[in-house]
C-alpha cells in the first residue's frame, strides 16, 4: 500500500538529504513536488492544499534553513503533517465495547467487502480481545449472503445467527440481540445489506436497524480502490447513520492510498482498521504514526514485531530459543524459520515494514530474490532425511544428488542452502545467550534512527516485546534479529543479508 507515493516522496527526500544546506528555494521546490505526489496519489485537492499550507511555514523557516541536517528536519515536518492528516497523535482507536452485549453495525455498499470484513473483525475480537462473538446477516436481498456469513463463521469458529426465511432486517436484528443476551455473548455484529449505489430504501432500512439496536459502533466498510468515491460514500453515509469509524478494504491493492489519506480530513471519522487480502487474519489496526512512517519509507518495526508475535507458535519458539541459546542451529530450524517468514507475509510483507524498504526491495529484485526462492530452499531441506537435517556433514556428493532430484533443483542450489546454513549456524554459535539483547539493541537503534524526533521506541520496550517473542523475529536470522540493520534475512547472500563484499 502507498507504494507509488512512497517512491515519489523518497525521491524528493533523497534530493534534500543529499545536500549539506538548503535554501528557501530548495524547500519550496520540494514542497511543490510533494504537492504533486499527493495529488497523483488521489488525495483530495482541498486536503492537499491544507496540508501544504500547514507545513510550509515550518519547512521554509529559519530552524530548517540553518539546521545542521536540514533535510532530516523537513522529513520530520512532513511526517508530523501526515500524522495530523491521518488522525493525529492519539493512540490507535479500538472498538468501544462497554455494555454487554455490544452491538457493532457494519454498513457499506455492495462489493465493498462488508461480509468478509465482518468475519475478519469477528475473528480478531475472538482471538485478540478474547470476546464471545455472534454474527448475524441482515442482507435479505443478495442471494446466498446469509449462507456466506455462515460459512465464514464455521471457518473462523465464530457463531452465526440461525437463518430464518421471510424475516426483514429489523426483525433479524431484534432476534440477534435477544440471542446474544440469552447466549452470554460479548459482541453481536450485524452485517447489513448493501446496494451498488446509495438509495433511500437502503439508508432508511439501515437507520431503522440503528434506531432499534443502538449500536456501540457503526462502522462503514469502504473499498480503498474506489479512491475519492469511497470518501464521498463515507460522507453521505455519515449524514444519515452517524458513523463512529471506518474500515478501508483492499488496501494491499491500492498503490496510491488517496482514500486513506483523505478520509479523516474530509469526514472527521477515525479509520479503525485496514483490510488486506482475502484471508481471515487480514485486518490491521490503523495507527496514524505507523502509516506515516511507512509512507515516508521509515518502515513500521512495531507492526512487524506485533505480526511476528501473533504468528509465532509459542512452544516451537521456546524450543528453538533453548537450542539457539546453546549455539545449536540445524537445517530443521532453518526450515522452520522459512515457514514462519512465509506466515508473516513473506519477504515482500516483511520488507514493506522495514526502514529503507525501497532500497531493500531494489536489492532483492537485482538478485532475483522473492518468496519462490524461500519456498524452493525449504523444499530442498524437506527432501533431506531427518538425520541429514540434524547433521548436514552427512551430505556427500551422492546424497546431494538425491536431495536435488527430490526438490527438482540442481546440486548447486543444494550447496547454496548448505553454505547459507553454515553461515547462520556460525552466527548463532557466536551470539549464544547474548543474541536476544543484541536483537533488542539493533531494533532500538532502528527505532531511534527513524524520523528525527518522531516515533522512536526505547530499547527497553523493544527488549520486552522481543522477550515475549522468544527467539526473535522468525525468518530474520534467529535471536540475532536484524544485525547490521537490514540483515538476517535468510537467502540474502550471507548471514547479514545483502551481497557479500
Amino acid at each position: 500500500m502507498f507504494d507509488a507515493l512512497t517512491d515519489r516522496l523518497s525521491g524528493v527526500f533523497d534530493g534534500l538529504t543529499g545536500k549539506g544546506s538548503l535554501s528557501e528555494k530548495d524547500v519550496s521546490s520540494a514542497l511543490r513536488e510533494i504537492r504533486v505526489a499527493l495529488l497523483e496519489a488521489d488525495v483530495a485537492l482541498d486536503v492537499v492544499k491544507q496540508f501544504i499550507a500547514d507545513i510550509k511555514p515550518k519547512a521554509v523557516g529559519e530552524d530548517v534553513i540553518r539546521s545542521v541536517k536540514p533535510g532530516q528536519q523537513v522529513i520530520k515536518i512532513v511526517n508530523d503533517g501526515l500524522v495530523e492528516m491521518l488522525g493525529g497523535n492519539e493512540e490507535a482507536q479500538g472498538l468501544r465495547i462497554d455494555n454487554i452485549p455490544a452491538v457493532i453495525m457494519m454498513a457499506g455498499l455492495q462489493g465493498s467487502g462488508k461480509t468478509t470484513t465482518t468475519g475478519k473483525l469477528a475473528r480478531r475480537l475472538k482471538n485478540h480481545d478474547r470476546k464471545k462473538v455472534l454474527m448475524a446477516s441482515l442482507d435479505v436481498y443478495r442471494p446466498a449472503a446469509m449462507h456466506q456469513l455462515k460459512v465464514l463463521g464455521e471457518q473462523i469458529e465464530v457463531d452465526t445467527l440461525p437463518i430464518t426465511d421471510g424475516q426483514m432486517p429489523v426483525d433479524i436484528a431484534k432476534r440477534a440481540v435477544n440471542a446474544a443476551k440469552l447466549g452470554g455473548y460479548d459482541v453481536v455484529i450485524l452485517d447489513t445489506a448493501g446496494r451498488t449505489t446509495l438509495d433511500e430504501q437502503m439508508m432508511g432500512e439501515a437507520a431503522q436497524v440503528a434506531e432499534f439496536a443502538n449500536p456501540a459502533e457503526t462502522i462503514l466498510v469502504a473499498d480503498a480502490l474506489t479512491g475519492q468515491d469511497a470518501v464521498e460514500t463515507a460522507r453521505r453515509f455519515n449524514d444519515r447513520l452517524k458513523l463512529t469509524g471506518l474500515i478501508l478494504t483492499r488496501m494491499d491493492g491500492d498503490g496510491r492510498g488517496g482514500a486513506a489519506l483523505s478520509m479523516r480530513a474530509v469526514t472527521g471519522l477515525p479509520i479503525k482498521f485496514l483490510g488486506t487480502g482475502e484471508k481471515s487474519d487480514g485486518l490491521e489496526v490503523f495507527d496514524a504514526r505507523r502509516i506515516a512512517g511507512r509512507i515516508l519509507g521509515q518502515g513500521d518495526v512495531v507492526s512487524l514485531v506485533e505480526r511476528a508475535a501473533a504468528e509465532l507458535d509459542e512452544e516451537k519458539t521456546k524450543r528453538m530459543a533453548e537450542k539457539m541459546a546453546k549455539g545449536v542451529f540445524d537445517l530443521e530450524d532453518m526450515a522452520e524459520q522459512f515457514r514462519q517468514l512465509q506466515r508473516m507475509g513473506g519477504l515482500g510483507g516483511i520488507m514493506g515494514m522495514m526502514p529503507g524498504a525501497k532500497k531493500a526491495k531494489a536489492a532483492m529484485d537485482s538478485q532475483g530474490l522473492d518468496d519462490k526462492v524461500i519456498k524452493r530452499q525449504e523444499a530442498i531441506i524437506l527432501s533431506m532425511t531427518p538425520k541429514e537435517r540434524a547433521k548436514p556433514a552427512l551430505l556427500n556428493a551422492s546424497r546431494k544428488k538425491r536431495v536435488a532430484a527430490g526438490a527438482g533443483v540442481h546440486v548447486s542450489e543444494v550447496n547454496k542452502v548448505l553454505k547459507m546454513h553454515k553461515q547462520m549456524a556460525g552466527m548463532m554459535k557466536k551470539m549464544g545467550k547474548g543474541g536476544m539483547k543484541q536483537m533488542a539493541k539493533a531494533m532500538g537503534a532502528m527505532g531511534q534512527g527513524g524520523v528525527p524526533g518522531g516515533q522512536a521506541m526505547d530499547s527497553a520496550a523493544l527488549q520486552d516485546m522481543a522477550g515475549k517473542m522468544g527467539s526473535g523475529l522468525p525468518g530474520l536470522g534467529g535471536p540475532g534479529g536484524m544485525p547490521g540493520g537490514m540483515g538476517g534475512l535468510p537467502g540474502l547472500g550471507g548471514p547479514r543479508g545483502g551481497k557479500k563484499k
